[in-house]
């Protein structure tokens, strides 16, 4: 199947869709891969996007939109994908939905893991990771077993990245609000849409999402 996981930074995308790709074969479609996979293929798109960055510039939907088709075109997307932080704003999904009929395909559902934004900010801002083997860990909810210590591979250097703060989360979840929920009606005219919450355990949003595949399945 193909789906598109909707949500704010930090609501769990990627580690859904990863899930999906582990278990389902469901490639994980994130623009962010996409772009830096292109650029370092060296790709004519690729390279169009190189230019921008280096420039200091955006890279235009344009330019994103050729990317995704081209990534689209592969092999193993034929299997299904995940759609991971794409589309955000209407233009975007309007593009998409235009890419996917020209090349035969279509959506199945669009899926959002709906978030509480005090929860979201508790979950951002304890968040860290291992240095070496990249473990991830949590001031309240995920500590290292023996402090200063990682579970995996006993390294003693941690990090947290430097916009998992308040402020940076709040932002992100304004410009959520603003740019990319008001798509929703757009899929939900087309009865695409399920939402799923998001801040409960991770067992309970993998259990609530593949509900709503098996459902689509039937």
């Amino acid at each position: 199947m193909n789906i598109i996981l909707l949500g704010p930074p930090g609501a769990g995308k990627g580690t859904q869709a990863s899930r999906l790709e582990r278990e389902h074969g469901m490639v994980q479609l994130s623009t962010g891969d996409m772009l830096r996979a292109a650029v370092a293929a060296g790709t004519p798109v690729g390279m169009k996007a190189k230019a921008v960055m280096d420039a200091g510039g955006l890279v235009s939907d344009e330019i994103v939109n050729a990317i995704l088709s081209d990534r689209l075109d592969a092999d193993d997307a034929r299997s299904g994908f995940t759609l991971d932080g794409y589309p955000r704003t209407q233009v975007q999904a309007e593009a998409l939905d235009a890419m996917l009929a020209a090349k035969g395909m279509k959506l199945d559902h669009v899926i959002e893991l709906a978030v509480d934004e005090e929860a979201l900010v508790d979950r951002i801002t304890g968040r860290f990771t291992c240095c070496v083997c990249g473990e991830g860990y949590h001031d309240r909810y995920k500590q290292p077993k023996v402090a200063g210590t990682c579970d995996v591979c006993g390294s003693h250097d941690f990090k947290r990245r430097p916009d998992d703060n308040a402020a940076t989360v709040r932002t992100r979840m304004a410009e959520y609000r603003a740019k990319t929920a008001p798509i929703l009606p757009y899929y939900d005219a087309r009865g695409l849409v399920a939402r799923v919450d998001g801040m409960a355990a991770m067992a309970d949003v993998n259990a609530a999402i593949e509900a709503v595949l098996q459902a689509r399945i039937l």
